[in-house]
């Protein structure tokens, strides 16, 4: 998942109404991405926040949620949320999906294909998170919102341990955030995370993000900097844990499974904080799949 494009399923298969495919996805293009590019360059990026969030749900929206999906809304603990369940969801099991948009864009709209695709693939119950956005609600915002739905689950009766966070870009790196203030606190953490092209690195230090300029078809320098100024507005250092989780202290990480596309400008720092987590006897997993 790319900060402003809702369509890296990271595994999780989207599905229009009836199950029909979203467009893009038979014939010559079966990972359905040449259709998403030729989409995404009809809609160019525009200038302005409003504008670039209005867009990423005209974009998300193109994947409507399936007929089956049960949707509620719900105010938990003063952040609005969405659950979706699917048919035979278990309903002691959670995912709490926080949605990417490098922390300025995307929401529960945006995202919800992804959401509750994700969760049926697992048999789970689907938070998704309407956390604020910076440039208005800088680091931590965000971070308080998800910590705030956590312990809004766990006195909803949730067990720590049934429940996974998850997140593509930006709500990749707001999982694992989320993780670190947990585990600082000496409490219960999720049973496991779940990223999707987490954006770990917010000095955008990486190889990548020259090697793969060219390859990339949204994500460049220029729009990255601008989305970490944004959310760092408060004068947080960009080596901060709790912003870039490359830097982070990993003892106790749970189980973790990440998706990474391999054309991504941000690919190599994803990769670099994979080989940092590959500690003896860590259960983990690392997939790169095709942009």
């Amino acid at each position: 998942m790319v900060d402003d494009d809702p369509t890296d399923t990271g595994g999780a298969r989207l599905t229009g109404t009836a199950g029909h495919p979203p467009t893009g996805t038979a014939g010559d293009d079966p990972t359905g991405m040449a259709g998403v590019r030729l989409m995404l360059g009809s809609r160019p990026r525009p200038v302005g926040w409003a504008a670039r969030r209005q867009r990423i749900e005209e974009v998300g929206t193109t994947w409507p949620v399936a007929d089956d999906i049960r949707l509620e809304s719900v105010d938990a603990a003063g952040v609005s949320a969405e659950w979706s369940t699917a048919p035979g969801a278990a309903a002691s099991d959670v995912l709490l999906f926080l949605h990417g948009g490098g922390y300025c864009s995307g929401s529960i709209v945006s995202h919800r294909s992804l959401a509750t695709e994700a969760g049926r693939a697992a048999g789970v119950r689907t938070l998704a998170l309407q956390y604020r956005l910076a440039p208005e609600h800088p680091f931590p915002a965000a971070l308080d919102d998800a910590l705030a739905a956590w312990d809004w689950l766990l006195a909803s009766g949730c067990a720590p341990d049934r429940i996974v966070v998850g997140g593509d870009s930006a709500g990749g790196g707001l999982a694992l955030a989320l993780w670190q203030v947990l585990r600082g606190r000496g409490v219960a953490t999720p049973a496991g995370l779940w990223l999707v092209s987490p954006w770990t690195d917010l000095t955008l230090s990486g190889a990548s993000m020259t090697e793969k300029d060219a390859a990339d078809p949204l994500l460049h320098r220029p729009y990255l900097d601008e989305l970490a100024a944004a959310y760092l507005a408060g004068g947080v250092g960009r080596r901060e844990p709790l912003v870039s989780p490359l830097f982070a202290d990993l003892t106790g990480l749970p189980p973790t499974l990440v998706r990474s596309a391999p054309t991504r400008c941000c690919s190599t720092t994803r990769c670099a904080w994979c080989a940092r987590r590959e500690q003896p006897g860590r259960r983990r997993r690392c997939r790169r799949g095709p942009a």
